[in-house]
């Protein structure tokens, strides 16, 4: 089955209310499609978010890489030999993980559906069901209350809120979402390296002492910071999750040595594709290190090949696929069933999402 074409589109989906974080304020989903042709007339499907502020990646970017860079080096091979092929995919150019990870998806669900399985069947088949968070953006507190209590109310039990850019005022902030919403719901916050090392401390440390009962901490400082990472984990009983500090198993093995984190975040974008996520599972699954999934602001498609990921390895306990809940509406067909907080797979060959919305392919 060898690889005849591979094409790029675009997409924009207009999110439920604007998504706030330490980093950024972001209105609608724009991201690029991939669509990757074999001999035999079968498709695949991927999807790249350009999120510059995290992965350095942008439209410009991605496109250049796919179209210059990752189509002459790719087309033409047998994606029978699949390591090759992937191989391949990260060594034509460094860097551009985004661009490399919709190519990526688009190649794994091609080769599930060449096989006529499901994708998280061919990458262990671990679960067929499991619960996403819903992420809070942050704002005044009056806001975070109000759209907790609304997540809460369409069946969320986790909330992922996202705060770093007030300090102390984050444990107000958290402390009143608490109060609003009861014991029974798991908070995780989440800093987007907002904060510095001392500063993390001591705001963790007093969330702990106001028995805020918090599920995690997910990147207080800086991606580089490794070693203020290592402080935080150290002096704090929160378990810390590792987000922007990983972008590789050499990443993970590094925050793993090191103690800078409890837990570290998968996300597509970063690692370039499922090909690479799977070397950091496997290192996560030699050091018994817990992952969870997650995902930028991406929409159906890409988000749909990380639940795959997620329903085939053991070693990803958590799950941070909100992405289409907070679109304003989903434009595609199939994939992975998505009611409230549930996430349910399918049998459906590979990814198993139809119906691109793309009508002009380059």
């Amino acid at each position: 089955m060898k690889i005849v074409d591979i094409r790029t589109g675009s997409i924009r989906i207009p999110l439920e209310r604007p998504f706030k974080t330490a980093l950024r304020t972001v209105e609608q989903v724009e991201d690029i499609v991939v669509r990757v042709t074999a001999d035999n007339g079968l498709e695949g499907y991927g999807e790249a978010a350009p999120t510059a502020v995290i992965t350095g990646d942008t439209t410009g970017s991605i496109l250049c890489a796919i179209h210059d860079y990752i189509r002459p080096a790719l087309v033409g091979m047998d994606l029978e030999d699949l390591d090759g092929v992937m191989t391949k995919l990260h060594s034509c150019m460094v860097k551009n993980t985004s661009a490399k990870a919709a190519v990526d998806m688009a190649l794994y669900d091609l080769y599930a559906k060449s096989l006529g399985r499901p994708l998280y069947k061919v990458l262990g088949g671990h679960r067929t069901h499991f619960e996403t968070d819903l992420t809070i953006s942050v704002n005044d507190i009056p806001t975070m209350v109000e759209d907790s209590l609304d997540a809460v109310a369409k069946g969320y039990h986790i909330l992922k809120v996202k705060v770093g850019k007030e300090g102390l005022k984050d444990v107000e902030r958290i402390a009143a979402i608490r109060r609003a919403v009861g014991p029974d719901v798991d908070i995780r916050v989440d800093a987007n390296q907002g904060w510095n090392a001392k500063e993390a401390v001591r705001i963790i440390t007093a969330m702990e002492d106001k028995g805020l009962d918090i599920q995690l901490v997910e990147q207080p400082v800086k991606a580089h910071d490794l070693a203020g990472m290592e402080k935080i984990t150290k002096q704090v009983a929160t378990p810390i999750l590792a987000d922007e500090s990983v972008f590789s198993p050499e990443d993970a093995v590094e925050i793993i040595r090191r103690g800078a984190a409890d837990l570290i975040n998968i996300k597509l974008m970063k690692t370039g594709g499922i090909w690479q996520a799977l070397k950091i599972c496997a290192v996560a699954e030699i050091y018994q290190v817990h992952c969870m999934i997650g995902c930028m602001l991406e929409s159906k498609l890409s988000v749909s090949a990380a639940a795959h990921l997620a329903a085939g390895k053991g070693i990803i306990t958590l799950a941070d696929l909100d992405g289409p809940s907070l679109c304003k509406y989903d434009p595609y067909d199939g994939g992975p069933i998505y009611e409230g907080a549930g996430i349910a797979m399918t049998d459906a060959p590979g990814v198993g999402v139809g119906g691109i919305p793309c009508d002009h392919w380059e």
